[in-house]
């Protein structure tokens, strides 16, 4: 469980995005569907639940996570200095299973950036993930739900047996229909690192 929650607090399966939110704002990391895998989420402007997630993940902190928004008016304050042309590149290709990595502008936390001067973002089209997004009311963490190197968990029935009682807050729903993980773009470049 996460440092920030009182010793003995339960773990929380709901249907209810206020059960989430409420684990999201109390600092806690929940899991949820997404357009192919189950996520860990978390609020990226809360250092000591980015780091539990990546605790909880056993993820190199050097490697860097996404972030996950609703709609690319949630990544405004990511967004600003971008070139025009570059923010036109984002809007064409959101929501959808694109990621870009995007020059960090300054206001991105080290713990979400890890060692790279990018901030990866997407816009989801998963309408779970805009709903919780838009609950939040802003952009949150979102990584696979797995520890490092082990396949990431497909129910929330694996989620709970990978990490047990660990997270806050598990989101019930269904998955879309993506068979393989997002693309992942450079936006300067438009390099393709991840098809």
């Amino acid at each position: 469980m996460c440092p920030v929650f009182p010793a003995g607090a339960a773990l929380t399966v709901t249907d209810t995005l206020e059960t989430a939110v409420a684990a999201l704002r109390a600092g806690g990391v929940i899991a949820y569907p997404t357009e192919g895998v189950w996520g860990l989420g978390c609020d990226p402007d809360n250092d000591a639940a980015v780091e539990c997630l990546l605790r909880l993940k056993r993820r190199d902190p050097a490697k860097g996570l996404i972030m996950v928004a609703a709609t690319i008016e949630q990544f405004a304050p990511w967004l600003e200095g971008l070139a025009p042309e570059l923010h036109a590149r984002l809007a064409a290709s959101w929501p959808g299973p694109n990621t870009w990595l995007v020059p960090d502008n300054g206001r991105t936390s080290s713990r979400v950036r890890g060692e790279h001067d990018c901030v990866a973002l997407r816009v989801s089209d998963h309408p779970g993930v805009v709903a919780l997004c838009q609950a939040f009311g802003g952009p949150l963490v979102s990584t696979s739900a797995n520890q490092a190197n082990e396949p990431a968990a497909m129910s929330a029935e694996e989620v709970q047996a990978i990490f047990g009682t660990a997270l806050n807050a598990i989101v019930t729903g269904e998955l879309g229909g993506l068979k393989r993980p997002s693309t992942i773009r450079d936006l300067a470049s438009g390099q393709v690192l991840r098809a």
